[in-house]
């Protein structure tokens, strides 16, 4: 399963395409991060980020694609261009007719290192150690895109992984800790989400 997780941001926008097999190891297939001025105009800034994300997809293929959630921040600007790029990212990958996955920073953070309130630097070494790197990606929003692919990866099921569509159950059908917790978060924030 070839997964495209992106970390949506107008000045950075991560980006991280994985290979996970059936076993559930993941395998780099590339990373980086997609740049904008600040000083350019809004709709140029989306222009250029959508092309970035276009020739991603067009070189690399994934079969899936997975979007940090936005999320409610103090920073309303922060908050509305990283929701303008999941738009872009979500058109993108709807015009192509790929399967999209919304994943919370909880989640994601849980899934990779077992604990939804793990901080940026938990969550690169743990995507380095998954991967299998010498050292985590940089900057953060290229760590972050790739956490979030595995994530949306290990919660889709890989075909031919035991257990269906359930993130990853080990031998005999007992999940980790890692997963426990990833369990835990995702079940807090659907109830977050009801009215």
């Amino acid at each position: 399963m070839r997964v495209l997780g992106i970390d949506p941001g107008l000045t950075r926008c991560g980006f991280g395409v994985v290979d996970v097999a059936a076993d559930r190891r993941a395998t780099l297939v590339t990373v980086g991060v997609i740049r904008t001025p600040a000083d350019m105009p809004l709709e140029q800034r989306l222009l250029a980020v959508g092309a970035g994300i276009d020739e991603v997809l067009d070189e690399f293929l994934p079969v899936s694609v997975a979007i940090e959630r936005v999320f409610a921040q103090h920073n309303l600007r922060t908050v509305m261009g990283t929701a303008q790029v999941s738009g872009v990212a979500l058109h993108l990958a709807a015009k192509r007719g790929l399967p999209v996955g919304l994943h919370t920073p909880s989640e994601v953070k849980a899934a990779i290192t077992g604990y939804g309130s793990a901080d940026k630097r938990q969550v690169g070494t743990m995507v380095a150690r998954v991967l299998r790197l010498d050292e985590p990606p940089t900057p953060a929003d290229a760590a972050d895109a790739l956490a979030i692919a595995i994530c949306h990866a290990w919660r889709s099921g890989v075909p031919g992984v035991t257990g269906g569509s359930r993130p990853g159950v080990a031998a005999g059908g007992a999940l980790t800790r890692a997963q426990e917790a990833w369990l835990a978060a995702e079940r807090g924030s659907r109830v977050a989400r009801r009215p």
